[in-house]
C-alpha cells in the first residue's frame, strides 16, 4: 500500500490479494521485532523478575521468601516474564505496524486526529503499568503480608506471584485507555459529550464493577482501579469537548474534522 495513494485510488484498484500480502508482511516484521527485544532481554530474565517481585519482597517477613512450587519454574518463570515484557516493550512498533496499515485509507483529517490518539493510548499504557506498579502494588502487598493468620508464614510461588502481577498490569493499562476510547466514540458520533455526562453515575458503578472483575477480592486494589477509570472518564470527556464527530461523504473528498 502506498502512502501517496489517496483513500478511494487504494480502495477500488487495490486487491483483496495485496491487502493480504501487507498485513502479513507487517505482521512478520512485529514477530520478528518480539524476538530480537526478547534474544535481548533473556539474559537479564532474573534480574527483571528481581525487579518485578521487589513490591512483594519488600513487606515479606524476615526469614522468609518467595518459592518455586514446580520444577520447571525457576526457569520458566523468568523465561515467562522476558517474553512478555518483550511484547509490552515491542507495543510502539505494533502500534506503528497497525498504523501504517490502516492509514493509507484514511482522510487527511482523519490522520491528524488518529495519529495523536495512537501516541497517547502508547503513554496512557504504560502509565497505568507504572501506576500498578509504584501505586497499587506497595498499598496491596502490603496489607495481604499484614493480614496473614499468626503461624503462617506467607512464601508466595514465584509462578503465582507473576500471573497476578500480569493480570493487574493488564487490567491498569487497559483502564488508562478510556480517555482514548471515550474521544474516538465522540469522533465517531455514536455519542455526544452531554451524553457522557448524563450517563455518569452508571459509569462511576460501572468502574467499581469493573474493579472488582479484575482485580483482587480485596477494596484496596478494586478502588485503586475504579477510581484513576472514573477520573479518566473525566479526562475524556474534557477533550472530547473541544472535537466534533468526523464526517466522512461519499464522493472520497476531504471533509472538516472540527478538531
Amino acid at each position: 500500500m502506498s502512502d501517496q495513494l489517496p483513500p478511494e485510488h487504494n480502495d477500488s484498484h487495490m486487491p483483496l490479494v495485496a491487502h493480504l500480502t501487507e498485513l502479513r508482511s507487517r505482521l512478520l516484521r512485529i514477530v520478528a521485532i518480539w524476538l530480537l527485544i526478547f534474544l535481548g532481554l533473556f539474559y537479564f530474565a532474573n534480574d527483571l523478575y528481581t525487579f518485578l517481585s521487589e513490591p512483594l519482597r519488600a513487606f515479606l517477613p524476615e526469614g522468609t521468601s518467595m518459592i518455586a512450587t514446580d520444577v520447571a519454574s525457576p526457569f520458566l518463570t523468568p523465561f515467562k516474564l522476558a517474553l512478555i515484557s518483550a511484547l509490552f516493550l515491542a507495543m510502539p512498533f505494533v502500534l506503528h505496524q497497525f498504523w501504517g496499515f490502516i492509514a493509507p485509507g484514511l482522510y487527511k483529517h482523519e490522520k491528524r486526529i488518529a495519529l495523536p490518539l495512537l501516541a497517547s493510548s502508547i503513554i496512557l499504557f504504560y502509565a497505568g503499568m507504572a501506576f500498578a506498579y509504584f501505586v497499587v502494588f506497595p498499598l496491596i502487598f502490603g496489607f495481604f503480608t499484614s493480614v496473614a493468620p499468626e503461624g503462617v508464614a506467607v512464601m508466595t510461588d514465584i509462578s503465582s506471584y507473576l500471573d497476578f502481577v500480569m493480570t493487574l498490569f493488564l487490567a491498569f493499562g487497559l483502564s488508562f485507555e478510556i480517555p482514548v476510547a471515550t474521544v474516538l466514540l465522540v469522533l465517531a458520533g455514536a455519542v455526544d459529550v452531554a451524553r457522557l455526562k448524563a450517563i455518569r453515575g452508571y459509569v462511576i458503578v460501572g468502574c467499581f464493577v469493573i474493579g472488582m472483575l479484575l482485580t483482587p477480592p480485596d477494596v484496596i486494589s478494586q478502588t485503586m482501579l475504579a477510581l484513576p477509570m472514573w477520573l479518566l472518564y473525566e479526562v475524556g470527556i474534557l477533550f472530547a469537548g473541544f472535537l466534533k464527530p468526523v464526517q466522512r461523504d461519499t464522493s472520497g473528498q476531504d471533509d472538516s474534522a472540527g478538531a
